[in-house]
């Protein structure tokens, strides 16, 4: 047999190579290559016309569900959970090592103390702002991370690097990923639900709950106790009993279209989903509808406070996301403060110009109603399967911006905190510097929180895998650690 390799032979056999090759990735993209299921596939895998159905995590679970409280516009460490004597003793002095600093408007001015006092709370001690003394008082409750570190000085970037992992759009939110691997026990509602500011969307927008490349299935569905969800009303004329006879036909109609297809997973999820849509007829006005609260619990959110009316839409957006919670939504998302072109100093945290005056109408708006999310939670044995974590895009700078009475981003340290199943708590981990600006002990990225999340509803951050354009993407992308000195000792 010839062993030559003559021009001819090796054209034709790279052409064979190349259409092999082509084919097996088409077969690979499309699941039907012979091999093993990919590791971080969860398991059981996601029955196609059942896809909100409740999993099995990889290892048992500290928490069932989490909400995720987030400010956005970079709420300031240094006025609300990270106490710096240094910068109180060198108020008005230049940073040292800092005079030159530029950062993301420009050049800074003094080192400038909080215009809000910091006083013990609870029985640990922690010192906290007198910007949020509500919270404070339920400081025992919390597990601080005060060494927090990101990727951007951007708020947008920002935003989507707190919510999804990465800077960039299109990457799933943590929701998604979290309700693509472990589903939902309440299959009347979404399993996942972001609750927008009152006074409109962060400045990411749909990114901070979007699915990115996972099923669309899995995207947040977004609405809140003062803006109800689109189109649920019946139309003009008809009944419910007509409507619900026509939601049975439809069903056995895309019962009969599915049969014709099998296998075919995007139809399926398109079929349920429009099934969940029509549950949610019913669901979704019961669970917002806040009529049935008690006036003890509408006072103690601040939902009654006429004098704030703000305060008072954030308030009932907390009570929706309690009432969520125990409705058993595996993620519930609530904002504190929205994006409005030209509104700097109206609508978030993003406190440049006049700090002061900004934090003093922000804060009582975030403080009374958290706090009491945080009291209520507890008090009905909701914090026992529930984590809860309050968290912004980044920080801000220990000095005022030069010219200006406010606080520059700072992404090289900032706080988190968390409470609930399966953290420590009363507890802080890491530390800035002696001024607020820099993490120097036990630095935390936004990966290691992420991980660490995934962690507590039982969820290995290497294994949570999706494959997508040849890559198999997570939520971590390739970074992260559990911060394993936060979790409470029951927990691995």
């Amino acid at each position: 047999m010839p062993t030559d390799l003559h021009r001819r032979r090796l054209l034709l056999d790279t052409a064979n190579g190349l259409g092999g090759i082509a084919l097996a990735c088409l077969l690979s993209e499309q699941r039907l290559l012979g091999d093993s299921p990919r590791p971080g596939d969860p398991q059981p895998k996601i029955d196609p016309e059942h896809p909100f159905a409740a999993r099995d995590s990889h290892f048992p679970a500290a928490a069932k569900n989490v909400l995720m409280i987030f400010c956005s516009g970079a709420c300031s460490q240094l006025d609300t959970f990270d106490f710096k004597p240094e910068l109180i003793r060198r108020h008005g002095q230049p940073m040292p090592g800092a005079e030159d600093l530029v950062t993301f408007q420009g050049g800074q001015g003094n080192l400038t103390r909080s215009p809000w006092k910091f006083r013990p709370r609870g029985e640990s001690g922690k010192m906290v702002s007198d910007l949020v003394p509500m919270l404070g008082e339920m400081a025992d409750e919390m597990c601080f991370i005060h060494s927090l570190t990101g990727k951007t000085n951007t708020h947008g970037p920002g935003e989507n690097f707190m919510s999804t992992g990465f800077t960039l759009d299109g990457f799933p939110s943590m929701g998604a990923w979290v309700t693509w691997a472990l589903g939902t026990e309440n299959q009347e509602l979404p399993a996942y639900v972001a609750i927008p500011d009152p006074r409109g969307t962060p400045q990411s927008s749909v990114n901070n709950w979007g699915p990115g490349f996972l099923p669309a299935a899995f995207q947040g569905t977004d609405f809140s106790a003062n803006k109800p969800l689109r189109n649920l009303d019946l139309p003009a004329g008809i009944d419910a009993a007509t409507d619900r006879q026509t939601r049975d036909f439809l069903t056995e109609i895309n019962r009969r279209h599915l049969r014709q297809f099998p296998g075919d997973s995007e139809l399926a999820a398109r079929i349920s989903s429009y099934e969940l849509a029509a549950r949610m007829q019913l669901s979704v006005p019961d669970v917002a509808d806040l009529a049935s609260e008690s006036a003890s619990t509408l006072r103690m959110y601040g939902a009654d406070d006429t004098a704030n009316p703000l305060k008072a839409a954030y308030a009932k957006n907390c009570l929706l996301a309690r009432r969520l919670i125990e409705k058993g939504v595996r993620f519930v998302q609530v904002f504190n403060g929205a994006y409005q072109t030209g509104g700097e100093g109206v609508s978030n945290w993003d406190g440049h110009k006049d700090l002061a005056n900004q934090y003093a109408k922000h804060g009582p708006v975030l403080d009374q109603p958290t706090a009491a999310l945080l009291r209520d939670l507890k008090q009905r044995g909701l914090l026992d399967d529930t984590l809860v974590v309050w968290c912004t895009e980044f920080g801000r700078m220990p000095t005022f911006q030069a010219g200006a009475s406010g606080r520059d981003h700072n992404p090289e340290g900032f706080t988190a905190w968390l409470a609930g199943a399966g953290v420590k708590a009363p507890f802080s981990y890491g530390a800035t510097d002696e001024f607020g600006y820099k993490a120097i002990e036990n630095v935390v990225t936004v990966y290691d929180f992420h991980a660490t999340i995934l962690h507590l509803l039982g969820l290995d951050h290497r294994r949570l895998t999706y494959y997508h354009n040849g890559i198999e993407r997570r939520l971590t992308d390739v970074h992260g650690h559990v911060i394993r000195p936060i979790l409470a000792d029951k927990v691995g």
